[in-house]
């Protein structure tokens, strides 16, 4: 996985100043892969599978709709909230948009990455603060990226189980306000302080006081395992996948372009207004800035300078916001005269290298996902993955439609195959709409939803990498109209 080499090529000079470089590398450095003309090209003909994914004696879990706050770069409108403010919106919204009875939720869970202290079980303080009755329990998962994913299939666990009927999924994350804390030595001295008894003992503690002590502790950006920011190995993988900067802004701009696109349409349906205490209502995301090729190419690299092609421009952005969606089993919807949005059905989570393949998630566990659902490529008629950086989703496809990379990393006999671009993330993606750590699967599952219904399709694929080389992947099936 670490030999290091040297190309012969335009990459020679970038790939041995980028430390670890994978030995897949070379594989790839001969293929490009454009995201405004292979891609494009790349449709594959599609065979339409009108069949139901329902299996005999389990229950068919249905998602009966979905909301989310506006997503907003982090520093702007909700700077002065806490997460369990977002939060309680989004249920808020939930409740607003399906009218359900609040007795009738059995449980409530809630995803989230940097937890706030004082609400470490953001999801109770957001359902006691939204109406919800102190008789419904609620606790709060994470899983870096896919923490709201894991919310979802945790729900939909409590409910093919026959546990629950009715359950709130959601995430949410205030990137504005992180916890910052003492450094170590402080938080000791201070516990000490309060520990003694007497004068003497105070004294004798303040005395070990050293200035550097004040130098306050971050939230990591590193994996723990390796010390490599996600930036950072998003910028090695580019490289080892032979991805160009110019690639990377082109698929930037794309996500930005379509999430315009589809916000000036309307389609973003999901969004629900909210009033910022002291502030205006917000009704729509503010990162979506279409921009120009030239103007994205002015910028620096961000993490491996000065060669690096992974800029702000094509990476997401700190963002907060808050999503939620109701899930139950399709007998209580329906006898509740609800008609459903879609049917969750198969998922996968799946954990690889978290140093060489720490965003490659999607590509294993798609197929794994498809082949558990007894479905192929050409049957998913919307694809929604997360779009960490421009680089990951490109080297994802490369791995997606390489015989060499499935047979050498994956043991499979042949590749995945390549999602035909038009039918993926056609109203933009988190590179634009935003991503709010916790919240962002409930965003990718209600867009696969709503795009179904609006396209016509049956099968939607949704998935996406997170921290520690994980990744998930699910099914959503439409309800039948």
């Amino acid at each position: 996985m670490n030999q290091n080499f040297r190309m012969i090529s335009l990459l020679t000079y970038t790939l041995k100043n980028l430390p670890n470089t994978s030995k897949w590398a070379l594989r790839f450095c001969m293929r490009p892969l454009s995201s405004s003309s292979q891609l494009q090209a790349a449709a594959a003909s599609q065979t339409k599978s009108k069949k139901t994914l329902a299996k005999p004696n389990i229950r068919n879990i249905v998602v009966v709709d979905g909301v989310r706050t506006p997503f907003l770069l982090s520093g702007t409108s909700y700077k002065d909230l806490m997460p369990h403010d977002l939060a309680r919106a989004a249920l808020s919204g939930l409740l607003h948009r399906t009218s359900v009875p609040k007795d009738v939720v059995d449980y409530i869970i809630f995803g989230t990455v940097i937890q706030e202290v004082k609400t470490s079980n953001v999801a109770r303080e957001a359902a006691l603060g939204a109406g919800f009755s102190d008789k419904t329990p609620a606790h709060t998962v994470t899983m870096a990226c896919i923490s709201s994913n894991q919310a979802m299939t945790t729900a939909v666990g409590l409910i093919a189980s026959g546990q629950c009927d009715v359950v709130v999924a959601g995430g949410v994350e205030l990137m504005s306000d992180i916890p910052i804390r003492h450094s170590r030595k402080m938080r000791k001295m201070m516990l000490d302080l309060n520990k003694a008894k007497t004068l003497a003992q105070r004294l004798s503690i303040i005395s070990k006081f050293r200035l550097n002590f004040l130098s306050p502790e971050l939230p990591a950006v590193s994996e723990f395992s390796t010390s490599e920011t996600m930036g950072h190995s998003a910028d090695r993988l580019a490289a080892a996948f032979a991805i160009s900067r110019e690639e990377q802004d082109e698929y930037a701009l794309r996500s930005h372009s379509l999430a315009k696109k589809a916000q000036d349409e309307g389609l973003l349906s999901d969004v629900v207004p909210f009033k910022v205490p002291g502030r205006d209502t917000v009704t729509q995301d503010n990162g979506i800035r279409p921009s120009s090729l030239d103007q994205m190419a002015k910028l620096k690299p961000a993490f491996i300078k000065p060669y690096g092609t992974v800029t702000a421009a094509n990476s997401s952005f700190l963002t907060d916001g808050a999503s939620a969606v109701l899930i139950m089993a399709e007998e209580k919807a329906l006898a509740m005269g609800y008609k459903p949005k879609a049917y969750l059905r198969d998922f996968m989570y799946v954990s690889q290298d978290p140093k060489d393949q720490l965003l490659l998630g999607p590509t294993y566990a798609t197929p794994k996902v498809l082949e558990k659902a007894g479905l192929t490529m050409n049957d998913i008629d919307v694809f929604e993955f997360h779009e960490a950086f421009s680089g990951q989703i490109l080297a994802n496809l490369k791995a997606m439609d390489s015989d060499w990379f499935a047979q050498n990393y994956m043991g499979r006999k042949a590749k995945v195959g390549l999602p035909p671009l038009e039918k993926f993330n056609n109203w933009g993606g988190s590179l634009s709409l935003g991503h709010p750590f916790g919240a962002t699967g409930c965003r990718l599952v209600m867009a696969a939803a709503n795009r179904l219904r609006k396209e016509g399709g049956q099968y939607g694929l949704v998935a996406a990498c997170a921290a520690g080389g994980q990744g998930h992947a699910m099914i959503v099936e439409a309800y039948p109209k």
